[in-house]
């Protein structure tokens, strides 16, 4: 909030130390109120029905309604107003009408970009802003992105945290230096290339930077990567481990393989492969040549045999 007043009054776009806060002096120095469009929303509605009206809806912290931007995996996408309490079981199957292909619901991010997944285990928590922090996500910008089983996590956070990188305005080294180490180590674990020490590296890194940042995006950045150590360390451990992503996305640690008993030697996987990496006789069980495999899956989405699997 601090830098988009800067912004505003001309300068470049860096937050400012708190205290003071902008009640106190804000924009041009002047006492400022700054708030969400949905929170100065609400305010007609309260002097029209009353506190107790508002009030009445909610849980004993959290009052009111809240309002989701509900994406990702879900059959019913947009925004929709939840009073807050409501369960994001509700949200997911009853508002959001479950999850398409009959796929299993494995978590849902909460908050935005800098906000934390919440794995299948906490679906009827109810939804407040004290439940959310307890979880380690936030309620953040209203973001709702639903995940299924073919979701990897650890590419998932790197989304998220890779995000933030970009939008860091460079100006304290926790957020502008500490958010591109995560980023690299993250790379590093998608790619194979990690050590369990890498995964305690990161933890304690996620830590210092949401200590030390100067501001929100800083201080939240950590999320995304925290709350997937935290429910699925385990994914972690088999791109580190076992050198393979459970959800078969990332690509590095990935490999097609044509099962030489379905193979009927068709020959068009050969023919679609951007890279000629397969081989093969007419009527013959091909080969895929990984030295040159591109992982684009070209060959698995065209084969009409099932002979193609993703590994």
């Amino acid at each position: 909030e601090t830098a988009l007043m800067t912004s505003i009054e001309g300068n470049r776009g860096e937050p400012r130390p708190r205290p003071p806060f902008p009640a106190e002096k804000g924009l041009f120095q002047k006492p400022t109120l700054l708030n969400n469009v949905e929170t100065y929303a609400n305010i007609p509605q309260i002097i029209l029905h009353g506190a107790d009206w508002f009030t009445s809806m909610g849980t004993e912290k959290s009052k009111g309604t809240k309002v989701f931007a509900l994406g990702g995996k879900i059959h019913n996408t947009g925004l929709v107003e939840i009073p807050m309490g409501t369960t994001l079981r509700e949200i997911v199957e009853e508002i959001g009408g479950g999850i398409p292909n009959g796929k299993r619901f494995k978590a849902a991010q909460t908050g935005g970009p800098s906000g934390g997944c919440i794995p299948a285990e906490h679906l009827d928590i109810p939804i407040d802003y004290d439940n959310l922090i307890s979880i380690g996500s936030m309620m953040g910008s209203g973001g709702l992105i639903v995940m299924d089983e073919d979701n990897c996590m650890v590419d998932i956070a790197k989304f998220f945290l890779d995000f933030t990188v970009e939008e860091s305005c460079g100006k304290c080294t926790p957020c502008r230096i500490g958010t591109k180490r995560l980023s690299e180590m993250l790379d590093k674990i998608t790619k194979g290339n990690a050590t369990l020490e890498d995964l305690d590296k990161m933890e304690e890194l996620c830590y210092y930077i949401k200590e030390n940042a100067l501001c929100g995006l800083g201080q939240t950045a950590p999320n995304p990567v925290l709350s997937t150590l935290r429910y699925f360390r385990d994914e972690y451990i088999a791109h580190v481990v076992d050198k393979k992503c459970p959800a078969g996305v990332c690509k590095a640690l990935l490999s097609y393989q044509i099962d030489p008993d379905k193979c009927k030697g068709c020959t068009l996987c050969s023919r679609i492969c951007p890279n000629n990496a397969i081989n093969g006789k007419v009527k013959e069980a091909h080969v895929i040549d990984q030295s040159k495999c591109l992982k684009c899956g070209a060959c698995l989405e065209k084969c009409r045999f099932g002979a193609i699997s993703k590994k």
